[in-house]
């Protein structure tokens, strides 16, 4: 189980990046498309949002107990509550690949 402010944090700085998606989607094609002075104002705009408005700064953790390490994506899991939850037949289609 991760620690409680861990993962508070985490929802937090999902929070952040909702927040300035959009913003920040605007000054990214700014960068790519526009004029120098486009650009160099999208990278100024860029440099004053918070540094937690990136999408990179979000940490993937297991939705049960927020363990951060061995996520599976598809189920939102660690890896270990993931076999947990596969052998107690908690997840519809998944078996084992021996018999």
């Amino acid at each position: 189980m991760a620690k409680k402010s861990k993962i508070a944090a985490n929802e937090r700085r999902k929070a952040v990046v909702a927040r300035y998606a959009e913003r920040r989607a605007r000054s990214k094609e700014l960068v790519r498309t526009g004029t120098p002075e486009e650009r160099a104002s999208a990278v100024r705009e860029l440099g004053r949002q918070p540094r937690d408005a990136s999408a990179t700064r979000v940490r993937n953790r297991d939705s049960v107990d927020g363990r951060p390490r061995g996520h599976l994506t598809r189920f939102g899991l660690s890896r270990i509550r993931f076999r947990e939850m596969a052998h107690r037949g908690e997840l519809p289609g998944v078996t084992k690949a021996s018999r």
